[in-house]
């Protein structure tokens, strides 16, 4: 399985240009994706767009056929005349679907600090070799902390509940209602835009163990303690004096031997992040 994710900056890249066809044709040079997690994507609000305000999630369902796409609203809200304005975390895959659902992110009062409402996607999908992979894509607060902490802490819990989903299922039903049994798996893979760096506390959060495992990062897993290659900041400063890595790829227990191999674009301007390449075997 070839997984990218990318912040994509409602398709923005440094020159200022809105360009979905863009951000797909980068992704397509990075790898041949089985998976597409994108965050940062807009639905018609015209000040992203240069004033044209288009459905970037039915644009890029034409820019990739033969894929699934599946669009979180992490922010769903009314423009001046009434119209329907979403921003938020997409995914897209060429694999069977099992499952989707959406789960909005722990959003506390900070007083005084610019903040949205933050989401996570969830994607079951069937591996013909991985089985059941359960993708969770995500975009956590940027200016506070308070959010981003307890966000980072339910994605973990997240893991957990689905973890403990699949060691226990509920009882099994084969009646065509809702209550039809599911595909549950611990095994996943997180991905997104974090908003933390991997020295600070927000990371320790989300990998810190439970019984049943843990969330790891896949490029410590291969690659230990060397410096992960920066996903932000590389070509734009105006969030930060120098280049950082916060775009990660986690991996839970049962795949955490299945990752092979990793890559940060570092070329692409076509966003103000970089994209990331995970490939698991």
């Amino acid at each position: 399985m070839d997984l990218v994710t990318w912040n994509t900056q409602w398709c923005c890249g440094i020159d200022g240009v809105v360009s979905p066809p863009r951000i797909v044709e980068a992704a397509r040079r990075l790898a041949d994706f089985d998976v597409l997690c994108l965050q940062e994507i807009a639905g018609n609000y015209p000040q992203l767009a240069g004033g044209a305000g288009h459905d970037q999630p039915a644009l890029l369902r034409e820019l990739l056929p033969g894929f699934q796409l599946f669009f979180g609203a992490a922010v769903d809200e009314s423009g001046p005349q009434g119209e329907r304005r979403r921003f938020g975390n997409l995914v897209a895959t060429r694999l069977p679907v099992a499952q989707v659902q959406h789960h909005p992110l722990p959003y506390p009062a900070d007083p005084g600090v610019r903040s949205m409402p933050r989401m996570c996607t969830v994607v079951t999908v069937l591996d013909p070799k991985l089985g059941p992979v359960r993708i969770m894509t995500t975009h956590l607060e940027f200016y506070s902390k308070r959010q981003r902490m307890a966000q980072a802490r339910a994605l973990r819990e997240l893991h957990v509940q689905y973890s403990a989903h699949a060691a226990g299922p509920p009882e099994p039903a084969d009646d065509g209602s809702p209550f039809q049994t599911k595909r549950h798996t611990a095994d996943a893979i997180l991905c997104g835009d974090f908003n933390f760096e991997a020295h600070e506390p927000e990371y320790a959060a989300v990998s810190e163990p439970f019984p049943q495992g843990r969330l790891w990062d896949s490029w410590r897993l291969l690659h230990g303690g060397e410096p992960h290659p920066p996903t932000f900041r590389l070509y734009d400063r105006r969030y930060g004096p120098d280049p950082v890595a916060c775009d990660f790829v986690f991996v839970s227990d049962g795949l955490k031997d299945r990752v092979r191999s990793m890559a940060v674009d570092g070329a692409t301007q076509a966003s103000d992040h970089q994209p990331v390449r995970v490939r698991l075997e």
